[in-house]
C-alpha cells in the first residue's frame, strides 16, 4: 500500500492552513485504484471517496476503486465491452492495464500539494479501433446514512460535464472547509453515469458510484489518447473558481440559465488570456461578437425563441465547452398553459367514483390520466392525494392573479373531494380516496395550505378553519419535530386575521413557534424522514424559522436560520447549465414518482425549489438581494419542467446512464412536479 503525502515546514499559524491544504491517498495494492482520499491534518479525519471493499456498502466492492473503469471497443466491426481491474505491474504509483486491444497507463504524482492524475489509453492492437462508453471511476462519497455522518463525514460531489472545462466541486455536507476539487487539464469528460442503484440498494439514501465519461475516439495501431486531472483542496465555491484558471481550465457562465423571448444573454468566460484571446462562442451554429471587459470576455444577444439554447465555445487549442440554456416565449403564459391542462386532462371527472374531482397523475405518452392500476414500486407516490395537492394549490394562486371563473369552478369541485374524500371528520388525512393508505405527517401541510388558498380564493371563514383543523391535526399526531415541506405558516397566519379567527390565529401561532423552537433546540442534528438526511428536510426548516422570524420579529428564529444556511447552501452548485445551476442533488425521485422508475440524479426535481422560498425568506428577513437574485433562478431553472402544451414532468434524469440504462430524458408522467410553479409564484409574485 503506497501513501503520499506532501509536508510543509512553516512553524507559525500558517503552517496548520497550509497543511490542511494538502491532499492525501492510498491506493489497493491489488488493484493500484485510489481507495482513500483525505485532506492533511484535517480534524474530520474524513474519506471523501466511499470505502470500495464491502464495508460501506457490501455490494461496493474493489472493482469500483477510484481510477478503475470500463469503455467499448469496436474493431473491424465488432463490439466488446471490457474493464480495467487487476493492474500488469504497479510501481512508485504508476500501473498499467491491458483490456482487450487498449493499454491502459494509468500515472499519478504530487505537486504542490495537489494529485495530479492521467489516463493513457493506447492501441496495442493491429487494428485501429473506436473506443466509446468510456467511463473512470470517481467513486466520492456522496450518500445518507444519518444526518450526524452527513454533517461530519459525507460530500454533495457537484459534477460539471463540461468537455474540456469538465471538473467536480465536493463540498462537505457540513460546510466546513476545507473541501476537494477536481479539474481537467487534459482531455474531455462528455457526460457522467452512476453505478450500483438498481434493485433498490440503499433505497434513497446513497447517490451510488460516479463514473466520469471521457469523449469518444478513435486510434490507429499505437496510437494514444489520454485524459488528465488535478484534485485539490479548497476553502468554498470562491477559492475552487479562482483555482480552476490557474490550474488551465476556464470558467463560463451566463447572466441566466432561463430566458423569455426578448431576454438580453449575456455569456461570460475568465480564465488565462492565452487561451481566450482567441475563443469563439457560437449559439445554434452562429457564432457571436466576442469583446473584453473587465478582465472577461463576453459575448451578448437577444433571444430570438424558445427552446433549447446551446452557446458553443472553443478555445486555446481545441478544446471546447458550453453553456446551457433554454427559452421560453412567455413565463406567464407557460403557467396559463400549465394550469388549462390540468383543468382540462387531469381533473378526474367520475361522479359515481371516490376520486370524482381529483387531480391526478398523467401519462404524457399514452396522452391519459393514469389509474395506479398498473405494478409499481410505489402506488402511494402516484395515488389522488399526497403530492398531487400541488396542483390544487397552484390552481388556487393562479386564480388569486386571474380571476378566471373556470379555475374557481374547479377548484369548488377539488375541495370537495379533498375534504370528503382524503379526510374523515376530524381532519385526519389519507394519500387515497379509499382512506385505506399512508396516514402521511406530509400531506398535512399541503391540505391546509390548500385551504388557506382557497379562503383566499372564496372568502369563505370555513376554509380558514378547515386549514386549522387540519395543522391541528398534524400536531396532534406527529408532534412538533417533524420536518414538514410546506408548512403554511404565512399563509395559515394571515388567513385566520384575516378572517377574523383569532383564537385559533393564536393558539395556532403558538403551535408553530413550539414547532421552530424544537428546530432551534435539534439544530444541525435533523431527524431522519423519508430519507436519512436530504436537502427537504433542511429547506424546509429554514422556510419556517425564516417564516416565524417574519410573523414575529424574534431574532431566535433568524439567527438559527443563518446557522444552518450554509449546510442548505452546500447541496446546490453552480455549473453553467439550466439543469444544474443552483439546483439541488436529489437521485431518488424518477423511481418512486416516475413512469420509468429509475434512481439516478434528478436535475432538476422540483423539490429544490424549496431552497429557492428558504433563499426568499432570507432575503425578506435580511434585506440581502443576492438570496432574492439565487431564489428566482432556482424557481426559472425548474421551469424546463413544463411545456408549452401544458404537460409537464415530475423529474428530469440527468446521467447519461444509470446502472447502464441510459437517462437524459424528461420523464412520461405529469406527477407532482407543479410546487414548482407553486414556489415561482412565491418567489416573482408574492403570493405566500
Amino acid at each position: 500500500m503506497s501513501k503520499t503525502r506532501i509536508a510543509i515546514a512553516f512553524f507559525s499559524c500558517i503552517c496548520a492552513t497550509s497543511m490542511a491544504q494538502t491532499v492525501e491517498y492510498k491506493t489497493n495494492p491489488a488493484t493500484a485504484a485510489i481507495q482513500e482520499l483525505q485532506i492533511a491534518n484535517d480534524e474530520r479525519d474524513m474519506n471523501w471517496i466511499v470505502n470500495a471493499d464491502g464495508s460501506q456498502y457490501t455490494w461496493i466492492t474493489d472493482k469500483y476503486g477510484w481510477g478503475l473503469g470500463y469503455f467499448t471497443e469496436t474493431s473491424s466491426g465488432k463490439k466488446s465491452s471490457h474493464n480495467w481491474y487487476q493492474p500488469s505491474s504497479f510501481k512508485n504509483d504508476q500501473a498499467t492495464y491491458k483490456a482487450g486491444n487498449i493499454q491502459i497507463d494509468v500515472k499519478r504524482s504530487m505537486d504542490n500539494g495537489d494529485l495530479i492524475e492521467e489516463y493513457i489509453f493506447t492501441n496495442i492492437g493491429q487494428q485501429p479501433v473506436s473506443l466509446t462508453d468510456i467511463g473512470i471511476y470517481t467513486p466520492f462519497n456522496d450518500n445518507y446514512p444519518n444526518s450526524k455522518t452527513c454533517i461530519s463525514a459525507r460530500t454533495h460531489a457537484h459534477i460539471w460535464d463540461g468537455g474540456s472545462a469538465a471538473y467536480i466541486n465536493a463540498m462537505h455536507m457540513g460546510a466546513k472547509a476545507p473541501h476537494i476539487g477536481l479539474v481537467l487539464t487534459n482531455g474531455s469528460v462528455k457526460s457522467y453515469e452512476i453505478w450500483e442503484r438498481g434493485d433498490r440498494k440503499a433505497n434513497s439514501h446513497t447517490r451510488g458510484i460516479i463514473a466520469l465519461n471521457p469523449s469518444d475516439t478513435e486510434l490507429k495501431p499505437k496510437a494514444t489518447y489520454s485524459v488528465s486531472w488535478r484534485v485539490f483542496s479548497h476553502m468554498g465555491w470562491n477559492d475552487f473558481y479562482d483555482k480552476l484558471p490557474k490550474n488551465g481550465s476556464i470558467i463560463a457562465k451566463s447572466n441566466q440559465y432561463i430566458f423569455e423571448k426578448g431576454d438580453a444573454a449575456r455569456v461570460e468566460l475568465q480564465g488565462d488570456a492565452m487561451l481566450l484571446n482567441k475563443a469563439t462562442i457560437s449559439l445554434n451554429g452562429t457564432i457571436l461578437p466576442v469583446k473584453k471587459a473587465d478582465g472577461k470576455w463576453v459575448a451578448e444577444t437577444i433571444v430570438k425563441g424558445s427552446g433549447a439554447m446551446r452557446f458553443e465555445i472553443q478555445y486555446g487549442t481545441q478544446k471546447k465547452t458550453h453553456i446551457d440554456c433554454f427559452a421560453y416565449e412567455d413565463f406567464n403564459k407557460l403557467i396559463q398553459e400549465r394550469v388549462g391542462f390540468i383543468m382540462d386532462k387531469q381533473q378526474y371527472s367520475n361522479p359515481s367514483s371516490a376520486k370524482n374531482g381529483a387531480y391526478m397523475v398523467y401519462d404524457t405518452e399514452t396522452n391519459q390520466i393514469y389509474q395506479n392500476n398498473t405494478k409499481n414500486p410505489s402506488p402511494a407516490d402516484r395515488d389522488e392525494g399526497a403530492e398531487r395537492l400541488g396542483m390544487g394549490v397552484l390552481l388556487a394562486k393562479q386564480y388569486q392573479l386571474t380571476k378566471d371563473e373556470k379555475i374557481k369552478e374547479s377548484l369548488l369541485k377539488y375541495v370537495f373531494f379533498v375534504r370528503n374524500r382524503l379526510q374523515d371528520a376530524t381532519y385526519r388525512t389519507w394519500s387515497d380516496a379509499t382512506k385505506s393508505g399512508r396516514n402521511r405527517a406530509y400531506n398535512y401541510a399541503w391540505v391546509a395550505d390548500f385551504y388557506f388558498q382557497m379562503y383566499k380564493v372564496t372568502g369563505d371563514k370555513q376554509y380558514a378553519m378547515d386549514g386549522y383543523k387540519t395543522m391541528k391535526s398534524m400536531f396532534r399526531q406527529f408532534g412538533y419535530n417533524f420536518y414538514a415541506i410546506g408548512v403554511p405558516i404565512q399563509a395559515g397566519l394571515t388567513a385566520l386575521k384575516d378572517a377574523g379567527l383569532n383564537e385559533q390565529y393564536e393558539t395556532l401561532r403558538a403551535d408553530f413557534m413550539k414547532m421552530g423552537d424544537t428546530y432551534i433546540e435539534y439544530g444541525l442534528n435533523y431527524p431522519s424522514s423519508e430519507v436519512n438526511y436530504e436537502q427537504s428536510i433542511v429547506a424546509p426548516a429554514i422556510v419556517s424559522l425564516t417564516a416565524l422570524y417574519l410573523s414575529t420579529g424574534m431574532e431566535k428564529y433568524l439567527n438559527e436560520a443563518k446557522r444552518q444556511m450554509p449546510v442548505l447552501e452546500a447541496f446546490s452548485g453552480f455549473q453553467p447549465s439550466y439543469h444544474l445551476n443552483e439546483v439541488s442533488i436529489r437521485h431518488w425521485d424518477g423511481y418512486w414518482f416516475g413512469k420509468r422508475e429509475m434512481w439516478g440524479d434528478t436535475f432538476p426535481h422540483y423539490w429544490s425549489t424549496v431552497t429557492a422560498v428558504a433563499y426568499y425568506n432570507f432575503y425578506l428577513c435580511t434585506k440581502d438581494v443576492s438570496y432574492q437574485k439565487r431564489a428566482e433562478n432556482i424557481v426559472r431553472n425548474n421551469l424546463c419542467l413544463f411545456f408549452e402544451n401544458g404537460a409537464a414532468s415530475c423529474a428530469y434524469l440527468y446521467p447519461y446512464k444509470v446502472d447502464d440504462k441510459k437517462g437524459q430524458f424528461y420523464d412520461p408522467y405529469a406527477n407532482d412536479q407543479d410546487w414548482a410553479l407553486v414556489n415561482y409564484l412565491f418567489v416573482n409574485k408574492g403570493i405566500f
